[in-house]
């Protein structure tokens, strides 16, 4: 089973199983959270409406393995075990491991293809080291978990941009991701409401490299979507720069006045892929 991973990736809490094929119709994929979302009395009535799915219809019916990852409780922790448990049972094989921070961690995880949430100080210190585990696929940050972790009250200042130890931690995921040939996942943004601030913060990640961006409720989905979905104009562009560096026939050269080579020509295939994906 391959997973594919879409730019607007959607949470759903584990315990609302009414709203998992809606969440999946309106996402590039779905994430199934057995850990934040649910509140920890219902935890257990979360895991069942996961296996209570398989196999029905209407609302409720079987999501799409391919799309679909489940976020699970962080190792060490009793939810943890039972979470796995429960996925045994089930056609899911990507999961989102909530609180990573080592790549030990990753070895309960064999047989699943991870994205691991760097979320605390320990987990963003040893990103590098747990995206090279083999079974994992992508590496997110979480911000608010992190502050929280280090006893701090906010990730954003007054005019809504990030802390510097927020950007920092943004960065270092992203280059560890990256590093080691994995995808990366820029975190939510938790001011619903705020769609414009959405765009800008979800336009950042598509410059500086993030394959997606996770979402927290379906208004934004379309948001993050048009972000990396390239204009018209930014696809002309790109394949008449690509056919002039096949006419061109070497390492470097000018065209319209500007110096081309190896980078320029990447962001340009970068953008091609991302018209494939829209």
């Amino acid at each position: 089973m391959t997973f594919t991973m879409g730019p607007a990736l959607l949470f759903c809490p584990a315990d609302r199983p009414e709203r998992f094929q809606k969440a999946a119709e309106r996402s590039d994929a779905v994430i199934v959270d057995l850990e934040d979302a649910v509140a920890p009395a219902d935890k257990k009535r979360a895991r069942g409406a996961i296996l209570a799915q398989l196999g029905s219809g209407g609302e409720t019916a079987e999501l799409d393995p391919s799309r679909t990852i489940v976020r699970v409780n962080p190792v060490g922790t009793p939810d943890f075990e039972k979470d796995l448990h429960c996925l045994a049972h089930t056609p899911y094989r990507t999961i989102m491991l909530a609180k990573a921070e080592t790549a030990e961690q990753l070895k309960a995880l064999e047989g699943y293809h991870v994205i691991a949430l760097c979320e605390t100080a320990k987990g963003i210190v040893n990103a590098a080291e747990i995206a090279q585990a083999p079974n994992v696929v992508g590496l997110m940050w979480g911000a608010e978990d992190l502050i929280a972790s280090m006893g701090g009250t906010s990730s954003r200042k007054d005019d809504g941009g990030y802390r510097a130890v927020a950007t920092h931690s943004r960065s270092t995921v992203l280059l560890a991701a990256k590093a080691a040939g994995k995808e990366a996942i820029d975190s939510v943004y938790v001011d619903i409401p705020d769609l414009a601030g959405l765009a800008v913060e979800s336009a950042d990640a598509v410059a500086s490299g993030f394959g997606a961006k996770a979402c927290i409720h379906p208004n934004q989905v379309a948001v993050v979507r048009e972000a990396y979905a390239p204009s018209p104009e930014a696809v002309a562009v790109a394949r008449e720069l690509l056919d002039a560096a096949a006419a061109a026939g070497t390492g470097v050269f000018q065209h319209k006045g500007k110096m081309v080579d190896g980078p320029i020509l990447k962001h340009a295939e970068s953008t091609l892929r991302r018209a494939r994906l829209s």
